[in-house]
């Protein structure tokens, strides 16, 4: 179960690797525990505008809902294979916002850089990314793998 601290005006996520800062426009109750699955019907769907050969979609995407699934959902043709995090044919540049990718195997270098696999990222706030090269992110992932 995921851990939620909240304080006012903010309120911060604990993942099992990573705490992410939610700003104050995120839901004003307060609760000390929620499991991911509690946290969609506390939140309501986050706006995430996806770029992609040339053409840019809104979709509306539930806390607890992958953004690669919901753009597939939605009929986008987006790249992917695995949807496990690993393999790395869905990635993306997020541009603003926040997600959840956790459960992927990015390196916090590459994260912190703002990419990201949209097979394992769960948004946390409404966001904007631009989905990329595999090459661009296979390339700085072995380049941050091996400093």
């Amino acid at each position: 179960m995921a851990t939620l601290n909240v304080t006012y005006p903010s309120f911060t996520f604990t993942t099992p690797r990573k705490q992410i800062k939610f700003p104050s426009a995120q839901p004003s109750h307060s609760w000390l525990r929620t499991s991911s699955s509690r946290l969609s019907s506390i939140v309501q769907a986050f706006k995430v505008q996806v770029e992609h050969e040339g053409k840019t979609t809104e979709l509306e995407v539930e806390p607890d809902e992958t953004i690669l699934s919901k753009a597939l959902d939605s009929d986008l043709q987006v790249p992917y294979d695995c949807k496990l995090g690993v393999c790395m044919t869905c990635p993306a540049r997020l541009l603003s916002g926040m997600v959840d990718q956790s459960e992927g195997m990015l390196s916090d270098d590459v994260v912190e850089r703002g990419y990201a696999l949209l097979c394992v990222s769960y948004p946390r706030s409404d966001c904007h990314i631009r989905i990329i090269p595999e090459e661009e992110l296979l390339s700085l992932q072995l380049a941050t793998a091996n400093d």
